[in-house]
């Protein structure tokens, strides 16, 4: 018998995404030195990186700011999320009450709810809101369908051994639901990061925040393009790293039983 692969890291299809970045990057320097762009318009990846060294003290504070925001929304839509797609799965008649509402909160953009919020809300309080707030639903529907998604036949299994609710809930609906959740999970990861940008964004034109998005906002308004990029970089880091993370999480999980996770060969 076939022993299922271990889950690891796949650097063979990092390669050329990797050698693409390294050309962009080069074409970049060049370009803007042969131009003679001016650096307040657009600076070379060199002065970037620079300012990031030099500017990494309040750049790193600003990120630790991002980052707490971002895991703290991401813990609340897990908890959210999970536990009503629970009792959506236990009664119709408050999946068919609530479930609207969510739809509601979800097709509504942040960027338009972050101002509203940012009124009547301490600012990080509205802040860790929104970040919660687009990462609860995808969470909500990921796990709600795949508790809606465990074998009828197993179920009926259950029914004939007098399992309640409960019961078929712990033992059979929660694993199949497992792959979906993780799902929900990765997409809830990176909203919950798009949120708090979002909200900071909002937070920062009005001249409050100390995250990432807030030191872009300021940037911009100083004409420091050097250290925006320099914010923007570690942001676009955070969101690959957390996703990666999530990524490496789900596959640990369903690697020895589900086959989304078993490497196939081409």
């Amino acid at each position: 018998m076939a022993t299922p692969p271990k889950p690891g890291f796949d650097h063979q299809r990092w390669i050329i995404p990797l050698a693409l970045f390294i050309v962009v990057i080069a074409l970049w320097e060049i370009w803007v030195r042969v131009a003679q762009i001016p650096h307040y318009i657009l600076p070379t990846p060199s002065r970037v990186a620079a300012t990031l060294i030099a500017d990494w003290p309040v750049l790193f504070s600003s990120l630790l700011v991002t980052l707490s925001t971002t895991l703290q929304g991401l813990a609340l839509a897990l908890i959210g999320g999970v536990g009503l797609a629970i009792l959506f799965t236990q009664s119709r008649l408050i999946e068919n009450a609530l479930y609207p509402y969510a739809v509601i909160l979800q097709v509504t953009p942040v960027i338009a709810i972050a101002p509203l919020l940012l009124i009547y809300m301490p600012q990080p309080a509205a802040v860790l809101t929104c970040a919660w707030l687009v990462a609860f639903f995808p969470i909500l529907t990921n796990t709600t369908q795949g508790l809606k998604s465990a074998d009828h036949n197993l179920q009926d299994l259950f029914d004939l051994y007098g399992a309640s609710g409960w019961q078929k809930l712990w033992h059979l609906k929660l694993k199949a639901a497992l792959p979906y959740f993780l799902t929900g999970l990765k997409i809830g990861g990176v909203l919950s990061l798009i949120g708090a940008v979002v909200a900071e964004i909002a937070a920062g034109s009005a001249g409050a925040g100390s995250g990432l998005a807030y030191r872009i906002v300021e940037s911009q308004y100083r004409l420091n393009i050097a250290r925006l990029f320099a914010a923007l970089t570690l942001l676009s880091v955070t969101g690959i790293v957390l996703f990666l993370f999530l990524s490496w999480f789900s596959n640990r999980l369903l690697a020895s039983w589900h086959e989304s996770a078993r490497e196939r060969e081409v």
